[in-house]
């Protein structure tokens, strides 16, 4: 069978976890990455078996090699756009890690660029291609919890504080140069974390019955501010039409988890882990409360990201395979994301 071959710009602690996927596809090979680091790239070389001759130290020398097919952008946030715009001219199909970019105006310039290029093009939401989603949509689809109401949706880890003696916090040291806690490196907990539940949300809003889907506004906005001047724990109301309805949260200042609920006239489903996703989810209704197990869960999620992004490539198509998130669906992302953070 045919590879798409993939390589790799930057290898920070996401490159690794998404680089582990290849192992368990059948039509993709990773064959070159790029770091300034020469201890990592020695490193990810014998981890990954990448030969030397595809190793890079420079990100223009990757993406000018002619055997790479598509470029994962795994660098830091505030460098996405410009990379994005690098690969284009090239002509490389582009999986760029999430948040796509540091603001809107950057998204709708790519999208500018992008034109009417014969390139793939996605943002790293790889929570979509896990089996969960598949039947959390299939249960909605059949009409099993009813027309949709609304949804709550959390992320969220205490970065901030740790436990010392019994249930006494000890505040953490921050350190003001990292790209989590970086204004100016991207950081914050909205568009680090903030940016998976308004993409689920826009995602599940797709299926619901509202006549006017185009029309998305934030209410009840909350933001807190932390000591390096970026956002550390977060709440916004997003209104889909004039019928459904989405609650989103983020944080580093508290253990929100990973829970995802979705609620219908006749019932709702409850998703403990919405990112990473897992082997069974919750369905509730007038009969009680049923588990409904994802048999078909036989891979790392990252292995069906990077499969299903093959496919799409060598099937000469363009445009994510739903429930894939699509160009336009980052711009309203990014929209919404970018009205959290301003209010």
């Amino acid at each position: 069978m045919e590879n798409i071959n993939w390589g790799i710009l930057g290898l920070g602690d996401i490159a690794h976890t998404f680089s582990k996927g290849f192992e368990e596809t059948s039509n993709a090979k990773l064959l070159a990455v790029a770091s300034r680091d020469p201890e990592k790239l020695n490193k990810f070389k014998d981890k990954f078996n990448v030969e030397n001759k595809f190793l890079f130290n420079d990100y223009e020398d990757l993406i000018n090699c002619k055997e790479v097919d598509i470029i994962y952008i795994a660098l830091p946030n505030f460098l996405h756009h410009d990379w994005v715009l690098k690969s284009i001219r090239k002509k490389k199909h582009i999986l760029v890690e999430k948040p796509v970019t540091l603001n809107l105006k950057e998204i709708k310039n790519i999208k500018k660029n992008l034109n009417d290029e014969k390139i793939f093009f996605e943002e790293a939401f790889m929570y979509r291609y896990h089996p969960q989603i598949e039947t959390i949509l299939d249960i909605i689809k059949n009409n099993d919890i009813g027309n949709l109401i609304n949804m709550k949706s959390k992320f969220g880890t205490n970065l901030l504080s740790k436990k010392k003696f019994w249930f006494f916090n000890k505040k953490k040291k921050i350190d003001p140069n990292s790209r989590l806690f970086s204004k100016k490196l991207g950081g914050g907990c909205i568009l680090d974390l903030g940016c998976y539940p308004s993409s689920f949300s826009l995602l599940i809003s797709s299926l619901a019955s509202n006549k006017n889907k185009s029309e998305i506004k934030l209410s009840n906005i909350f933001r807190e501010i932390g000591e390096t001047n970026v956002d550390v724990d977060c709440y916004a109301k997003i209104i889909f039409g004039d019928n459904f309805f989405s609650e989103i949260y983020a944080s580093f200042k508290k253990d929100l988890g990973r829970k995802t609920e979705i609620h219908g006239e006749k019932g709702s489903i409850v998703i403990n882990d919405s990112w990473f996703g897992s082997k069974s989810i919750i369905k509730k209704d007038y009969k009680g409360e049923q588990i409904i197990n994802i048999n078909n869960v036989k891979k790392s999620i990252y292995s069906y990201q990077i499969e299903n992004i093959s496919e799409v490539i060598l099937n000469n198509l363009y445009v994510p395979k739903f429930p894939g998130i699509s160009l336009n669906e980052s711009i309203m992302n990014m929209k919404i994301i970018e009205d959290w953070q301003n209010a």
